[in-house]
């Protein structure tokens, strides 16, 4: 919850101009809140920078005051969307079945969803790790089509707190999730605490395909540096 709309054109405009040239086999992803759709997915037009949501419903439409349906995304050319944030599971009573539902109205509206998915504090150090994520994973992806699908590994307990996972078992965590997949092609990104500087360690990884970007995403320079990495 970031960026006004004159936020967001400073943003774009300084942005665009240093991944001018980044390699075209690179996606990049912009998921930005619903009052800035418009306004980015009109300045992105003619470049290659995709526009993601944050959330959607699971009904195509309804009494359901303050949610954005999937139609809603369509129309204005959104393509991707976030589904299952660890700060909307944890802050605002997101479950497995809910994030299913939200899969499920994303790809029947031909949006590509990014399911989160990753474990807490308490969790990791309880020795729980897979098997929160491998459960996660059973009831998030019930009758989800895997062919048109990303997810993120956010292990919760490194998002904005100093602690940092090592890359390597961001990797081995990432590997064990592409395991438990019917497709292993389904790009699986790391989020948690992306920095510029951290970038070109964490691409090195071989099962990381990508990172989800949190705070880091903010400034221009820092993101285009984590797009460019090397």
């Amino acid at each position: 919850m970031y960026k006004n709309q004159a936020n967001t054109l400073d943003f774009i405009q300084s942005f665009t101009n240093q991944v001018e040239n980044t390699e075209k086999t690179r996606e990049i992803v912009l998921c930005v809140p619903y009052t800035n759709l418009t306004t980015i997915t009109e300045k992105t037009k003619d470049t290659s920078i995709q526009i993601g949501a944050q959330n959607i419903h699971w009904e195509n439409e309804g009494a359901f005051t303050g949610e954005i349906s999937g139609s809603m995304l369509t129309e204005i050319g959104i393509k991707y969307v976030v589904v299952g944030h660890s700060e909307r599971r944890q802050y605002f009573g997101e479950t497995d079945e809910t994030v299913n539902l939200r899969l499920k109205a994303a790809q029947r509206h031909g949006l590509t969803p990014i399911l989160c998915v990753g474990e807490t504090k308490q969790q990791r150090d309880a020795g729980e790790t897979e098997q929160v994520i491998f459960n996660q994973l059973e009831q998030d992806l019930v009758g989800i089509n895997q062919d048109n699908l990303v997810i993120a590994y956010e292990p919760i307990w490194a998002i904005g707190t100093g602690d940092t996972c090592e890359t390597s078992e961001a990797n081995r965590v990432i590997g064990l999730i592409r395991q438990k997949l019917s497709n292993k092609n389904v790009s699986i990104q790391y989020g948690g605490s992306v920095k510029p500087e951290l970038i070109d360690e964490i691409m090195a990884q071989p099962e990381i395909d990508g990172v989800l970007v949190g705070g880091a995403s903010l400034d221009p320079t820092g993101f285009a540096r984590i797009v460019n990495f090397n």
